[in-house]
């Protein structure tokens, strides 16, 4: 059987690349120093579960080059890895699953269940993903509301990705606070089983630092 790929989401963390809001209130250098604790944590939890055999790991960076981008997951332990691209969120989640499912295809290797993340998130554990991977057995789409109105992570069944989808990816106004209801509309309209699990804060903003205190 083949695993699934869990695919991490996350900026360069370098001032001015990352966290634009936080950083208009403490400042460029501390946001990117928060933002590279926050993509550690969220690459040492993905480790953990590839190391236990549960899933496959690919990082997707904006800020940085191909070869940049390579040589940082491969500093990381990560052999899978691109850049984000241009355009808006939602152009960037699919394209990530294009070139996954190309890569798949190439290999002549059989479809597989992907999911995708972010690095904003400060309470991420394992069990987290493990519960995403179990649900996407009775679902074609799971995904995790995020405080702000978004999500921190969606997944999708290899039934639904083979061949590409792309409706979850346009008619959304990513960046507010409809995200996540548009998603879901999207979804019953289609008639696609779907689950949501637990709720998560997004650390993007100064009004989210509590938490990570």
């Amino acid at each position: 059987m083949s695993k699934p790929l869990l695919i991490l989401m996350t900026r360069w963390p370098a001032p001015k690349r990352c966290k634009k809001r936080l950083a208009e209130d403490i400042g460029a250098s501390k946001a990117a120093a928060i933002q590279q604790k926050l993509t550690f944590h969220t690459i040492v939890v993905a480790k953990s579960l590839h190391e236990q055999g549960y899933l496959e790991i690919q990082l997707a960076v904006e800020g940085i080059g191909n070869k940049k981008v390579s040589r940082w997951a491969r500093s990381h332990g990560i052999s899978q890895s691109s850049c984000q691209g241009e355009g808006n969120l939602g152009l960037k989640m699919k394209r990530q699953l294009v070139l996954a499912q190309r890569e798949r295809r190439l290999n002549t290797q059989r479809g597989r269940d992907i999911i995708l993340i972010g690095t904003d998130v400060a309470d991420l554990c394992e069990n987290d993903i493990i519960f995403a991977i179990n649900s996407l057995a009775k679902n074609e789409i799971v995904i995790g509301p995020a405080e702000d109105g978004g999500y921190w992570l969606i997944g999708f069944s290899k039934k639904i990705l083979y061949p590409a989808i792309s409706w979850p990816f346009t008619g959304i106004r990513w960046g507010s606070n409809s995200v996540l209801h548009e998603t879901i509309k999207k979804a019953q309209v289609k008639g696609v089983k779907y689950k949501l699990i637990g709720t998560k804060s997004d650390l993007d903003q100064s009004s989210d630092l509590g938490f990570w205190c």
